[in-house]
């Protein structure tokens, strides 16, 4: 494996994590889960798996230009690749919320009213 895969997957890697573990500390923090669910893990995944495909594709080879193989080179594609997982993340989570089955009238009034949902 080359320097230059292992910095795109690491950007991926800590991109996906990144738009993985903030929502959920956030929700944490507001007190409206206490534990790790699942369906963050099988975002995460699947985002892994679009997203290294697409990153084999895209960047089939490193380009550092003029500047050689310096670490502004390294941290740019870094950089990128950070912001490809952190997106692929989202894309992956906004499809499963527009695929999910919607709430009906009855599960809607018992969320805000905070009555438990069964």
């Amino acid at each position: 494996m080359s320097a230059e895969f292992l910095v795109e997957l690491a950007g991926l890697f800590l991109g996906i994590m990144a738009r993985t573990v903030l929502p959920w500390l956030r929700k944490v923090k507001e007190g409206r889960i206490r534990r790790f669910d699942r369906r963050y893990l099988y975002s995460a995944l699947a985002s892994l798996a679009i997203g290294l495909i697409f990153t084999l594709v895209l960047f089939p080879r490193f380009e550092a230009g003029a500047e050689g193989r310096t670490f502004e080179a390294f941290f740019k594609l870094f950089a990128l690749a950070f912001g490809f997982g952190f997106g692929w993340n989202a894309l992956v989570n906004e499809g499963g919320a527009w695929a999910s089955k919607p709430e009906g009238p009855d599960e809607a009034a018992g969320h805000a009213s905070g009555a438990p949902v069964r």
